[in-house]
């Protein structure tokens, strides 16, 4: 059976409980977090090295079995997505633009050196991923089913070579809001070490000791141009004026930072990609961060060079798109 075709629109209802009395599963939602909750089903996709992914299945979630040679194990060759399904006050679940997932995820493979699913195989998979584990996702306001699409070298190999073969996996976990309780981020700008280079590591756990939600970091060569946090993009809004880092090596083509420029270009705003002096986010008059897990969380302040500078929140622009 042909997989369905691909929805372009942001919101991909992907099934309806209208009539149906919903099922849960056995979770305590008010007390849900941002962490792993086992759920039933993942799906598994597999292909060998010079061929295409033809056809994937739903299976039990659980452990998977790799070769210790695999090259996901001895040469890092994988990468992932996340997106996330919700559940709407109507009874659908939806999907925020999956098919902005499958493309970044070919692009990636491609650097990768391997083969990805068609976009149309990635969206048909994820829906089947979250339909299959639909009591999993919580109700409306209380969280969302995070999915997660993984591709990996799966095959065995001992030289430094793209792997004999190929998995595709995803698996799913419902997950609060990632800053749960927290109404606006403080965010600590660290200057000495780097987000995307081996000195960044351990930054974030130092910052949050010190009771910031998260550290912003700077660029590698120059230590002054803002870059991301440790897991989303950053926006300032200035004058009406809405900018954000522009895209190079080490910043994430989010698909919620697209589809804020999209958004904030049809309300009518300016929009910059360009190199942002942190001094130019000190001096903003709105900060924000958006990302899968973060979906749009405004800035309540920042700290650099341990002086804090305090942001006001508007409920005109950020606050507009939550949830988003």
């Amino acid at each position: 059976m042909a997989p369905p075709p691909v929805h372009t629109n942001v919101e991909t209802t992907i099934h309806s409980n209208r009539g149906v009395v919903n099922q849960y599963a056995n979770v305590d939602w008010d007390k849900l977090r941002y962490g792993v909750i086992p759920t039933d089903y993942m799906y598994v996709m597999k292909c060998s090295e010079d061929e295409n992914f033809f056809e994937g299945k739903l299976i039990p979630y659980g452990n998977i079995e790799l070769s210790p040679s695999a090259g996901i194990l001895n040469y890092g060759q994988g990468l992932f997505e996340g997106l996330k399904a919700y559940r709407t006050e109507d009874g659908n679940i939806q999907l925020f633009r999956p098919e902005q997932n499958a493309l970044r995820m070919k692009m990636g493979a491609e650097r990768m050196c391997m083969p990805s699913p068609s976009v149309e195989q990635f969206v048909d998979a994820v829906k089947q991923t979250v339909i299959a584990n639909k009591p999993f996702v919580p109700p409306p306001g209380k969280g969302a089913l995070y999915v997660r699409p993984l591709l990996m070298g799966s095959g065995p190999l001992l030289g430094l070579a793209p792997a004999p073969e190929f998995t595709f996996l995803i698996f799913a976990s419902p997950v609060s809001d990632y800053h749960k309780g927290r109404p606006a981020l403080d965010l600590f700008v660290e200057s000495k070490v780097h987000r995307a280079n081996p000195g960044g590591t351990g930054a974030q756990s130092r910052a949050k000791a010190r009771g910031f939600s998260d550290v912003l970091f700077l660029d590698s060569v120059n230590g002054k141009y803002v870059e991301e946090t440790s897991a989303c993009n950053i926006f300032m809004v200035k004058n009406n004026v809405v900018s954000t880092p522009a895209i190079h090596g080490t910043i994430l083509p989010g698909i919620t930072r697209k589809s804020i420029i999209d958004i904030a270009l049809s309300f009518g705003y300016e929009v910059e990609e360009r190199l942002i002096p942190v001094e130019d986010l000190l001096e903003a008059d709105e900060v924000f961060c958006t990302g899968t897990a973060v979906v749009v969380n405004s800035v309540g302040s920042v700290t650099y060079q341990d002086k804090r500078y305090i942001k006001i929140v508007k409920i005109l622009f950020s606050l507009s798109f939550h949830g988003s």
